[in-house]
């Protein structure tokens, strides 16, 4: 997140902290954007998620590919639905079945990337995307690497099962904990692989996580309130519900949404008290954060996308640094 402008020294700062990679996210910007910045430095790249249905596929594909040979291939597309009313009131686009509606793309996304490949026939006519004109005008530079692999961003049943089916990882939204992802999702994506004839090994679990190292108190008050109202920001969407009623909390969501819908946004945070915070998040030390993340998640994920809105370099870097030791490592990859 953050000005344009910005975005070549904050990559330069953050890879300095040891991260394996950096990811954007679609908030008040572009998506693409600030990752043609980071595809320099010798990290992963990827969108954390790029809101899919408002793109057309060729767009997508050539946004991908160039970013994926400047990176020396190491982007991924990651790539997400969000939900009706921001597509259609928003981004002024059309919603419907969108489980399909991603399958889709991803599989037309692959005949595009197939003919610039090895000039196998675009010839994708389909329910929601039709691609079926090639010229060699428009076919980009070889990539020098395998394609992108594309990530999407999952949580119902539905749309969990037909990604480990068809896409090559998932990304798990923030708004999640160890035991939901244990319990809930695993068994999802488990499902979905079987049904595909696919190996774990060969799909990516990449985690979202609400995490915030600090090394005063001062920091620790300023984490804090930021993860309090993040977590209600993303609590107060009915579709994350699911996760608080995982944890009997259910009844937090729609206090939440009360609050957003009044428009006194100021207050939102408050509905969450401590021991919501310390479920839903991670705070404290850089060690603790570390032994919490590790204990968390480190079984389960192969890569753990950190949001870190609050926290310095210098506390990343300590935490990033304890999670790479042999006690505590769990997992392939950091990203923030």
């Amino acid at each position: 997140m953050g000005d344009l402008a910005d975005a070549p020294q904050r990559a330069a700062d953050l890879a300095a902290t040891g991260l394996d990679g950096l990811f954007t996210f679609e908030g008040n910007s572009d998506v693409f954007f600030p990752l043609v910045h980071a595809a320099a430095l010798d990290l992963d790249i990827y969108t954390n998620v790029a809101i899919a249905f408002p793109r057309s596929p060729m767009h997508l594909a050539y946004q991908a590919w160039d970013l994926h040979r400047a990176s020396g291939g190491r982007f991924a597309l990651g790539l997400g639905t969000q939900i009706k009313p921001h597509i259609e009131r928003r981004y002024s686009a059309t919603w419907g079945r969108p489980v399909a509606r991603m399958v889709e793309l991803i599989e037309v996304l692959h005949a595009i990337w197939d003919n610039w490949i090895d000039g196998t026939p675009l010839e994708h006519r389909g329910e929601f995307y039709r691609a079926d004109l090639m010229t060699p005008l428009f076919v980009p530079a070889a990539l020098g690497h395998p394609r992108p692999e594309i990530w999407a961003g999952a949580l119902g049943p539905r749309m969990t099962e037909a990604m480990a089916r068809h896409a090559d990882g998932i990304v798990i939204h923030p708004f999640n904990t160890g035991a939901f992802l244990r319990e809930r999702t695993m068994p999802m994506i488990e499902a979905g692989l079987e049904a595909a004839g696919r190996p774990r090994h060969d799909f990516t679990l990449n985690v979202g996580c609400i995490a915030n190292p600090c090394l005063t108190d001062e920091e620790y008050e300023r984490a804090s309130t930021a993860m309090r109202f993040n977590l209600a920001f993303y609590g107060s969407t009915p579709a994350y519900r699911v996760t608080l009623d995982h944890h009997g909390l259910g009844d937090l969501q729609p206090r939440l949404r009360d609050v957003t819908k009044s428009g006194d946004w100021s207050t939102l945070g408050d509905l969450i008290d401590d021991d919501a915070l310390d479920l839903l998040a991670v705070r404290g030390s850089p060690e603790a954060c570390a032994a919490r993340l590790t204990e968390e998640y480190g079984g389960l994920a192969d890569r753990l996308s950190l949001t870190v809105s609050t926290a310095g370099d210098e506390a990343l870097a300590a935490m990033i640094d304890a999670l790479d030791r042999p006690t505590v490592a769990g997992t392939d990859g950091v990203t923030g």
